[in-house]
């Protein structure tokens, strides 16, 4: 499913339409706000930004904000920065867009459209995000001390949740506690400093190989491992796959404390 990886990569497709003007458009009314299509015709995009899994394209007026889901994508001028999501169908069905913007008249191809088979991604006009944590590319050892110092959930758990760290999602997550040798279930609040740096290190290290790479899905902990738990390749331990506050945990036992 889309995390903040896929986002950083529709945020850097979606600056082709900066620039250009919205002259028509189309929205899933199930998904989006009634008044959406009157109010977005007309407007030029100004920038993309992205808030955690958030993907933001500003214009002259309010914000759209883009929100995923489980099985979003994004397509931009006919082309899709990622061809398919991994726990998704790689169709892409028209019946299935739930958002196409047409820009500069031109009304034979969508400039952005957003397909979704499932139905679970939003849109949104003027989202609020102040509610978000550090993203995941900005996290100081100082942020993410403070945001961790109080909590007794897992830390698992904290690191998903978004107003800790922006961005980050399930198989981040794991991929991160997994480099960092920490043990998934341990209590947020019972990291020391050096484990607190060690995982800051590794998010400012291996976030990065994995967006060159194309993505959340592209760790050494890939969906085929995840589902397989061979031998973990760091000591040779079969990995384990538990369930954290309802989401699996896929971990090394051994190296991970």
């Amino acid at each position: 499913m889309p995390e903040g990886l896929e986002a950083e990569i529709w945020r850097r497709a979606l600056t082709a339409t900066v620039g250009r003007r919205i002259t028509s458009a189309w929205v899933d009314h199930r998904v989006a706000p009634t008044e959406f299509v009157s109010v977005v015709t007309g407007l030029s995009v100004t920038a993309i930004r992205r808030a955690g899994k958030v993907v933001l394209i500003e214009t002259d007026g309010p914000t759209i904000g883009l929100h995923f889901g489980m099985t979003g994508r994004v397509i931009v001028d006919g082309d899709a920065p990622i061809d398919r999501l991994e726990y998704a169908s790689g169709r892409d069905r028209p019946e299935w867009d739930r958002l196409r913007l047409f820009t500069n008249g031109d009304g034979a191809v969508a400039a952005v459209r957003l397909n979704d088979p499932r139905r679970l991604g939003r849109v949104r006009l003027n989202p609020d995000t102040t509610g978000l944590g550090v993203d995941m590319f900005e996290l100081s050892v100082t942020s993410l001390e403070d945001a961790l110092k109080c909590r007794r959930i897992a830390i698992k758990t904290a690191l998903l949740d978004q107003a800790v760290v922006a961005g980050l999602g399930n198989l981040c997550v794991d991929e991160m506690l997994w480099w960092g040798g920490i043990d998934p279930h341990r209590p947020a609040k019972s990291l020391d400093g050096d484990e607190t740096k060690r995982l800051v290190d590794v998010v400012r290290r291996r976030l990065p190989i994995m967006l060159r790479r194309g993505g959340s899905t592209m760790g050494d902990l890939s969906p085929d491992v995840r589902a397989a738990c061979p031998p973990c390749e760091r000591d040779g331990h079969p990995l384990r796959r538990d369930m954290i506050a309802g989401r699996t945990a896929v971990w090394c036992p051994d190296h991970q404390h």
